[in-house]
């Protein structure tokens, strides 16, 4: 075989190597280029469903509530654990897991005409304050507690450190409801809780994950 002919015949084994390169990169771009055609009818669809809300609802609606109820649907379609936070919530939420805040240290739930006292924490201005479990508290602050959600009730009641509120409560065996002053403090929730059964046993219970949980674990 010649030189030349040698060379001919690498020219065009090179040519057949771009050519193959080339044609390898068209079908990448063309799926991106159906990605975004996919992506760009998905947001249209988005926005023909927003207007025909804004033009047909029997009320008016903010685009941000709207807005902001597709993005909370959108996260919790993913996974039961997978939600969207708002600034509100996120806030609430750096708060409880600092397991420190401005409160009265009780712990509650939601019953029926008004909130449940499930418990006071030791040691609180609760606790001091004479607050008993079982206790309901039919108003805060003058407010009607069965008018409002629990988290709602929750974020009345915390607050700056060193001011005050006023809760009504309502006490099995008392005829009338008793108006109750308390005085918030910095409370400090224990994420982890221990008790030893035996010798070489311990029991640990983890009420909910904070900054210092696994600092107190190894405690």
């Amino acid at each position: 075989m010649s030189l030349k002919f040698r060379r001919v015949l690498l020219a065009m084994g090179a040519a057949a190597v771009l050519t193959a390169g080339v044609l390898a990169w068209q079908p990448g771009e063309g799926y991106q280029q159906a990605n975004a055609a996919t992506d760009y009818d998905q947001l249209q669809k988005f926005s023909r469903v927003m207007e025909m809300v804004r033009r047909a609802y029997v009320e008016k609606v903010s685009d941000e509530k709207l807005i902001e109820g597709a993005l909370s649907g959108m996260l919790s379609s993913l996974d039961p654990h997978s939600s969207y936070l708002d600034k509100e919530m996120y806030k609430q939420m750096t708060v409880d897991t600092k397991g420190e805040f401005g409160g009265l240290g009780i712990e509650i739930s939601a019953a029926e005409g008004g909130i449940k006292i499930v418990s006071p924490i030791e040691d609180t201005p609760a606790d001091r304050a004479g607050i008993k479990a079982g206790d309901l508290i039919i108003k805060i602050d003058g407010q009607l507690a069965r008018d409002i959600s629990l988290p709602e009730a929750v974020k009345l009641m915390r607050g700056k450190p060193g001011t005050s509120i006023v809760l009504t409560i309502f006490r099995e065996g008392e005829n009338q409801p008793l108006e109750v002053k308390i005085v918030r403090t910095v409370i400090q929730v224990k994420s982890v809780k221990s008790d030893m059964l035996a010798p070489g046993y311990a029991y640990l219970r983890i009420t909910q994950f904070q900054e210092r949980t696994g600092e107190l674990l190894k405690e």
